[in-house]
This record gives C-alpha cells, sequence and structure tokens, in this order.
C-alpha cells in the first residue's frame, strides 16, 4: 500500500513556492489517491494536471498499482482547512451547526479556536416600538458546526 505521508511529501514539494494548497488527501486500501488543491483565485485544470504528472514521476507503478485523481476543492464543497475560512473573509457564507441549525452571515475573522459571522437580524431597540435591522455578530468554535460552505450567488 502507498504510504500517506509519501504522497503528502510530493504535494507539498510540488506546492512549495505556489499560491496553492492542500485541501484534502485520501488514499484507499485499494491505492486510490486522491489529491484535492484550491487556490484563492480558483484552480486552473492545467495545474491539476501538472501535479499528477509529478506525483506519477515519483512513484513507480512497477512497485506498486495505482489509480491517482487530482482536482480542485470544488466551488459550493464545505471548507476543509483554515485556508478556505481565510481566502472567504468578507464573503457570505452559511453554516450548519451540530444541532442542524443554519445560520448565514458575512465571514467577518478566522482564528485558531473558530470564527465570526455577521449576519443582518430584526433587533427591537429598549424602548423602541419597532424592531430594526442591525449587524449581529455571531462567534462559533471549529467544533459546533458540521460544516461551513461560501454562498454562490449568479
Amino acid at each position: 500500500m502507498i504510504e500517506k505521508t509519501k504522497v503528502k511529501g510530493l504535494v507539498d514539494q510540488w506546492l512549495e513556492g505556489k499560491d496553492y494548497f492542500l485541501t484534502d488527501l485520501s488514499i484507499s486500501d485499494d491505492d486510490r489517491i486522491v489529491v484535492e488543491i484550491d487556490h484563492k483565485e480558483g484552480v486552473w485544470i492545467e495545474d491539476c494536471v501538472e501535479l499528477s504528472k509529478f506525483i506519477e514521476s515519483n512513484l513507480d507503478r512497477d512497485v506498486e498499482d495505482y489509480e491517482l485523481e487530482v482536482g480542485s476543492a470544488g466551488i459550493g464543497q464545505p471548507f476543509k482547512v483554515r485556508q478556505q475560512y481565510e481566502n472567504n473573509v468578507g464573503g457570505e457564507v452559511e453554516a450548519v451547526l451540530n444541532d442542524g441549525k443554519k445560520t448565514s452571515g458575512i465571514l467577518k475573522n478566522v482564528d485558531d479556536r473558530g470564527f465570526t459571522l455577521t449576519s443582518r437580524e430584526k433587533i427591537r431597540p429598549e424602548g423602541a416600538k419597532r424592531p430594526k435591522m442591525v449587524e449581529v455578530d455571531h462567534s462559533y468554535a471549529f467544533d459546533e458546526v458540521k460544516e461551513v460552505r461560501a454562498v454562490i450567488k449568479f
């Protein structure tokens, strides 16, 4: 079986000096290797091909047969690594909390513990007769959410 650390080392070597980053790497029991990369500006197919060729050139098919798939993290897919959160600061995201509740807002910031969303909510100020729309910050720890994804608008 192909070792994950070996493939990760190859991916890290290819990523060095590039603005791409690794979002996922898996190797199944039957040596199916799946590598997902991402970039703030999007992923180009030519770069996926280049990474695929780089990995293939450093693995020996005579020693172990494998299947290799290199692609992008995918638009609209849940975030898997912190860099994806950081790249989406200032953009609209939707979060599904562990209890199943959905919330959305503008991703305000990210730190080691979690992230903050700013959403518009109707709040009735004390002494006011009518509620007003105000911006409210909600902070979430990473372990409080099942998934977070960017909201795509056309």
